[in-house]
């Protein structure tokens, strides 16, 4: 186990267990990593707030699942904020850090001072697994309800997985010395322990959702409405340190709970995205469908809208029409189909 008290607690998740009440659960602290996202892109007050909600939420989750590649957290919305999407990349070596990145697209003439949840309007929420080659992802969706999108979060376990799941947030620019502003944010997940859970007579709620309340019974719920009492206690700025490191918060919360931490994750900013992925996305097509992106200056661009990072190619580079490589070389010449050799002239 690592020696807690060498760990630099930013840009971490540390995972613990509650003995007392065998529930597990996550503290995570993004700092440079969401500072980083957030600084990629001019996004206004309720944006930025959504893009960290949804990057908090990925982080804590993402460590979870046994994951040998990505796990992404998806929101689209008909409001004003139409889609937040957040990765969490799996360590890539024993003892690595994991990579996350996290982006959001939105209607600026729609936008208001109001709460961002209330600005992504009508929707669903998504998780989606995928674990690479030769496996198939899977997905599970839940609708936009509960006020926040950690409510979604825990809806969706309680619905899909029946595992009562309970999140508690905190997210904002932060004043460093010489008047720097950095985002910082941190948080609290619980969750039961996979067990048997039973689904009470009662599973059928006026909202239709499932809540632990649905799932949980006898001394189980009990325990689990302890937890979630005293999560409730924390403040803001305990969550966000870095005054209090999150082994403490865990004793001041839940010291009669027994609480076990284990190793935490590394965590930090990551993006998949490459040129030849660009290249790979744009074979589908034609040239004709190529000549109608190309600029005015003779190119195709491509921006990833995650990281911010700039393509450029030559459109006869691109699609299954190709007649260069990228690196200007001509390519071997298709042979005529048989209808061009039957009407071959000499």
């Amino acid at each position: 186990m690592t020696n807690i008290n060498q760990i630099a607690w930013d840009d971490t998740v540390l995972p613990f267990q509650l003995d007392r009440s065998s529930i597990r659960g996550r503290v995570a602290r993004l700092d440079g990593v969401l500072d980083h996202i957030l600084s990629r892109h001019e996004y206004p007050g309720p944006v930025a707030a959504a893009v960290a909600e949804l990057a908090l939420l990925t982080a804590l989750i993402g460590p979870m699942i046994k994951l040998r590649w990505k796990l992404s957290l998806q929101v689209r919305g008909k409001g004003a904020i139409r889609t937040i999407a957040a990765d969490y990349y799996a360590p890539e070596t024993e003892g690595g850090p994991a990579r996350m990145r996290a982006w959001a697209s939105f209607d600026a003439e729609r936008l208001t001072e109001g709460a961002h949840f209330d600005q992504i309007g009508e929707g669903y929420f998504a998780i989606l697994i995928d674990q690479g080659p030769g496996s198939q992802p899977y997905q599970g969706i839940t609708p936009l309800a509960g006020g926040s999108l950690s409510a979604c979060a825990g809806t969706y376990f309680a619905q899909s997985e029946q595992l009562p799941s309970s999140f508690a947030l905190s997210y904002g620019r932060s004043l460093l010395p010489g008047g720097v502003e950095t985002w910082r944010a941190g948080g609290i997940m619980l969750q039961t322990l996979p067990a048997q859970p039973m689904l009470g007579d009662g599973a059928s709620t006026e909202s239709g959702l499932i809540e632990a309340a649905d799932i949980l019974q006898g001394a189980q719920s009990e325990d689990w409405n302890r937890a979630n009492h005293l999560l409730s206690t924390v403040e803001e700025m305990e969550m966000i340190g870095p005054s209090v490191a999150p082994t403490d918060l865990l004793v001041r919360l839940f010291h009669e709970e027994q609480p076990r931490v284990f190793d935490p994750q590394r965590v930090e900013f990551g993006c998949s995205c490459s040129e030849d992925k660009v290249r790979a996305t744009l074979s589908i097509y034609s040239q004709k469908d190529i000549g109608h992106m190309t600029t005015e200056d003779g190119r195709v661009t491509a921006d990833c809208q995650f990281c911010g990072a700039h393509y450029e190619f030559d459109p006869q580079s691109l699609g299954f029409e190709a007649t260069i490589d990228e690196n200007g070389n001509p390519l071997p010449s298709a042979p005529a189909s048989p209808a061009d050799q039957d009407g071959a002239r000499p």
